[in-house]
C-alpha cells in the first residue's frame, strides 16, 4: 500500500488531522525531491500503552506475578514480603502503583520488583526462558478483558506498522519492557522480527560446559527515558525519522527523533471512556502530554482518532 493510496490506508483511523498528518508525512519522505532513502526510513515504537494495552498492569508483570506466586507457594516465607505478597493476594494496586511511581521518577518499588525478577531468572538459559514466555502467550488471557493477548493489540497501530512497512520503513520496538519477554511474540503480533526489538535487559553470560547463554543475577539496563536514544543508536546506528510513544518515559525518544530533518512523532493519549475496552488514564504521561504542544508531538486521541481499538476476534 503506497502513501498515495489514502482511500484504503489506515482503515481503523478516523478521517481527521492525525490520520492526514501520518499520510502526508509518509508521502513527503517516499516521493518527490524530499524522499528519504529507504535505508534511512527508521520508525521506532514503544510497546506497552503504544502497541497494546498496559492496564490494569503491563503484560510482562502478569507473567512475572505468576512466577512470584509459584515461588511463594514453594517458600511460604516469601508471601509476607513484597512483591511476592502482592502476587499472592492479587494486589494489583501495589503492582500498578510501582509502575506509576517509576513514571513519576520514583524507582523504589521498581527496584524491589527487579530484585525479585532477578531471583526468578538467575541461571535460566535464554531458550528455556523464551519457551516459558511462549507458553504464557499461548495460554494467558488479559486480566480484565479476558481475551488472548494477541487480541489486545491496538488495531490502528498494527495497521500503521503495515502502512510504514509497505512504504519502505524498518520498524523497531523500543520499550522499557524486557527485550527477551517481547521477542517471542513480536513477529506474530506486530510483524517485527526479534532482532528489531530493543528493550531492558538482564545480565547474560555464556557457559562453555553447557554451550548455553544464561541469565545472571544482575540487571544490565533499563531502556527508558534518556536511555532510549542511547539504545537506539547502539542497536540501529541511525536516528529515526518516525517515533510513537505514550508515556513520560518516551519523551526523550520522541525528541531524539525530532533531530532528523524530516520527522513525525506520535503520542498516544488514552482518553477513551466510551467502553470500547481501553482504560482512560493520564497517570504516567502527564509530562509527555504537557510537553506535546511545546515540542510538536502529534497527539493521537484514542477516543477521536481511532474508529476501532482492538482487532475483531471473528476476523
Amino acid at each position: 500500500m503506497s502513501a498515495n493510496d489514502s482511500v484504503r490506508a489506515l482503515p481503523s483511523w478516523t478521517d481527521g488531522a492525525t490520520r492526514d498528518a501520518i499520510i502526508d508525512f509518509v508521502a513527503s519522505v517516499t516521493d518527490g525531491p524530499g524522499a528519504v532513502p529507504v535505508e534511512e526510513r527508521v520508525a521506532v515504537f514503544d510497546n506497552d500503552g503504544t502497541l497494546w494495552t498496559e492496564k490494569p498492569m503491563p503484560t510482562q508483570l502478569h507473567f512475572i506475578v505468576q512466577q512470584w506466586a509459584a515461588a511463594a507457594a514453594a517458600d511460604p516465607s516469601l508471601a509476607e514480603q513484597q512483591p511476592y505478597k502482592a502476587a499472592v493476594t492479587g494486589d494489583l494496586a501495589w503492582l500498578g502503583g510501582a509502575v506509576d511511581k517509576h513514571y513519576a521518577g520514583d524507582d523504589s518499588d521498581v527496584k524491589v520488583m527487579i530484585g525479585a525478577i532477578l531471583g526468578s531468572t538467575a541461571d535460566l538459559g535464554v531458550e528455556q526462558y523464551a519457551a516459558m514466555v511462549a507458553d504464557f502467550y499461548r495460554d494467558a488471557r488479559h486480566l480484565t478483558l479476558h481475551r488472548p493477548y494477541a487480541e489486545v493489540v491496538y488495531q490502528p497501530m498494527v495497521e500503521l506498522l503495515r502502512y510504514l512497512e509497505a512504504n519502505g520503513f524498518s520498524n523497531y520496538i523500543v520499550s522499557g519492557g524486557d527485550r527477551d519477554f517481547m521477542r517471542p511474540m513480536t513477529a506474530e503480533y506486530y510483524g517485527i522480527p526479534p532482532e528489531r526489538v530493543i528493550g531492558s535487559a538482564l545480565g547474560l553470560g555464556y557457559d562453555e560446559a553447557s554451550n548455553q547463554v544464561h541469565y545472571h543475577s544482575t540487571f544490565d539496563f533499563m531502556d527508558d527515558g534518556p536511555v532510549k536514544p542511547v539504545r537506539i543508536w547502539t542497536r540501529i546506528g541511525r536516528r529515526p525519522i518516525f517515533a510513537a510513544g505514550n508515556s513520560n518515559g518516551d519523551i526523550q525518544m520522541l525528541r531524539y527523533t525530532q533531530g532528523s530533518a524530516q520527522h513525525l512523532t506520535l503520542l498516544v493519549h488514552h482518553d477513551d471512556d466510551t467502553g470500547r475496552g481501553d482504560t482512560p488514564y493520564d497517570k504516567g504521561a502527564e509530562q509527555a502530554l504537557a510537553a506535546a504542544s511545546e515540542h510538536g508531538f502529534t497527539v493521537v486521541s484514542v477516543a477521536h482518532d481511532w474508529a476501532s481499538v482492538f482487532p475483531d476476534p471473528a476476523a
